[in-house]
């Protein structure tokens, strides 16, 4: 038997929610954006196999891999129901660039983590699961934090709740918006990403933060998308890790001038969006940011609608 599970790209902070929000992506020609992880039957305790465009970015010892980890961090959870984890053999599809500010490591922990409650017949609810998922993910980073692995678990566009049991919560999006999403190529580690933020900031530019974020939920929630649209600006973090990014003024310039109701950068970089609803519009766009913005061939652009499924079991083989 085997289960393979797959966990689609993300894009943390939407410009207007630095650390609490985050949506699921998927691109509209059906190909996929996401990591895959196969789970079979293993002879002995756990086996690891790493396959996929992007597989050589990852350590050559499976024990420095964040899937062993989160092999290693769902038996101590099932053991405190008095459950024992399963010999498998776990196969890891790299799809996602590492460091490119698409979720990249978020998608092989939700992947690997729901594979494995799967093939245990879902022993650990959302809840457990969403818990582990942060923690794997702040052996990544550095920190812990959702707005990544919460949209590509749950789907759709997540708002970060982190008190009173709850971790996360979705917010209603617009259907009619298309996501430009390019990735140049280049890397840029999320501690790096995080390093070139100021410890302190102005009270105007923390006000400014909170109003436009309880602005933009609000627009979410009473089908405002104009509004929406104009909340998408980003005080806190792109104003530094702009400059991180080759060719960003130049980007963000030409998708004003293409029709774009906002742009900015995804996670902590390098991948840039554009919000726009004239899908024409969508595919000039594209084709202007594969030929300037990209940086090799690495580089790739979708023009995506957000994955309202998230996680999920693509098929059980016996």
């Amino acid at each position: 038997m085997s289960i393979v599970v797959y966990a689609p790209a993300s894009t943390a902070n939407v410009s207007v929610g630095f650390d609490v929000l985050g949506g699921a992506l998927t691109p509209i020609d059906g190909s996929p954006l996401g990591d895959r992880v196969k789970i079979t039957k293993g002879d002995y305790g756990f086996s690891l196999q790493c396959v996929g465009p992007y597989s050589h970015k990852l350590p050559d010892d499976f024990k420095s891999n964040i899937v062993y980890d989160c092999y290693l961090a769902y038996q101590v959870a099932i053991a405190k129901l008095n459950k024992e984890i399963l010999p498998v053999a776990m196969t890891l599809e790299k799809n996602l660039p590492v460091g490119s500010g698409l979720g990249s490591s978020s998608s092989s922990i939700v992947a690997a983590l729901e594979a494995l409650n799967a093939w245990h017949d879902y022993l650990l609810d959302e809840h457990a699961m969403l818990t582990i998922m942060g923690e794997m993910e702040g052996k990544i980073s550095g920190s812990v934090h959702y707005d990544n692995v919460a949209p590509c678990y749950l789907g759709g566009m997540q708002l970060m709740i982190n008190e009173g049991g709850e971790i996360s919560q979705t917010i209603p999006s617009f259907k009619e918006w298309y996501w430009v999403v390019a990735y140049p190529g280049i890397t840029i580690s999320t501690s790096a990403a995080r390093d070139i933020l100021p410890s302190q900031y102005r009270l105007s530019d923390a006000l400014t933060y909170g109003r436009r974020l309880g602005a933009f939920v609000h627009a979410c929630h009473s089908n405002q998308p104009v509004l929406a649209a104009s909340m998408l600006k980003d005080v806190i973090a792109e104003p530094y890790r702009s400059q991180l990014i080759p060719g960003f003024d130049q980007a963000r310039l030409f998708a004003q001038q293409s029709g774009a109701l906002a742009m900015g950068i995804s996670g902590s970089g390098p991948t840039v969006f554009a919000v726009m609803t004239d899908l024409p519009q969508a595919e000039l766009l594209k084709n202007w940011l594969t030929e300037n913005f990209l940086q090799n061939e690495e580089g790739f652009c979708h023009i995506c609608h957000l994955d309202e499924q998230g996680a999920r079991v693509l098929g059980k083989e016996l």
